[in-house]
């Protein structure tokens, strides 16, 4: 009697970290989307409360029988509990791909600028092959928004978060001729107080939900007093006529 042995699957899927841009799905690239439509696993992160904004934006693109991986990630200042968070998130996700399945795992704006795909992929690059297809990030946004240059020839350009402290804000805002200040939310009065002290006000402007339809490009002295945590203010302090 002879036993026919069927092979063995032996490829492995492949882990495609791509982004979804800051909000409006036309800013999603043509890759992406292609990716994310034949996608039969998506992986995402999401918040303690609510929807996942990653998700949102390509949500018309996601197959109906495709198997969904949430990370819910509490938003919080501390590292714990999301490192445990990303391990399970990793192992569910390596599962996949050990029984040669691409994984879409999706990430707001651009995945390897402040994008929580970083921390997926540190897991998983040394067994699994990775792709990332990068996305218009929010600073791009903003600018955009705004219709204003961010920076021009030998401009620094700083990028800081939002809840760093006054000193290391200002000592930072100092050294540079260009600033983004990301991750504004609660801290927008304080922020725009020290940005007051530093006389740089005028300078400032601010934007919260680039591209989408509630989006607001205002003037930081036009501000309102509560900004969401997606929210963002640029500062030009160079002297290039043309953006000064």
């Amino acid at each position: 009697m002879t036993v026919v042995m069927e092979p063995m699957n032996t490829k492995q899927g492949t882990l495609f970290g791509v982004g979804t841009g800051p909000g409006d799905p036309l800013l999603v690239t043509r890759r992406a989307w292609s990716l994310i439509e034949s996608a039969a696993v998506v992986a995402y992160p999401a918040p303690d409360r609510g929807e996942s904004f990653a998700r949102s934006i390509v949500a018309d693109a996601i197959r109906p029988d495709a198997v969904e991986i949430a990370m819910v990630v509490p938003m919080r200042t501390g590292r714990a509990p999301a490192q445990e968070i990303y391990d399970k998130a990793a192992a569910d996700i390596a599962g996949h791909l050990a029984d040669g399945r691409d994984v879409v795992l999706l990430c707001e704006g651009d995945p390897l600028f402040y994008g929580s795909f970083m921390y997926l992929m540190v897991r998983l690059r040394d067994r699994f092959d990775v792709e990332i297809v990068p996305g218009v990030n929010s600073l791009s946004a903003c600018a955009a928004a705004q219709v204003h240059p961010l920076v021009a020839r030998s401009d620094r350009l700083t990028i800081l978060p939002g809840p760093l402290d006054d000193d290391t804000l200002a000592a930072n805002v100092a050294n540079a001729e260009a600033v983004a200040i990301m991750k504004v939310g609660r801290h927008l009065p304080r922020v725009r107080a020290l940005l007051t002290r530093l006389g740089l006000l005028d300078r400032a402007l601010y934007t919260s939900h680039a591209s989408l339809p509630q989006q607001q490009a205002l003037a930081l002295a036009d501000a309102p007093d509560e900004a969401p945590y997606f929210s963002m203010i640029l500062v030009y302090k160079g002297d290039d006529p043309w953006i000064s």
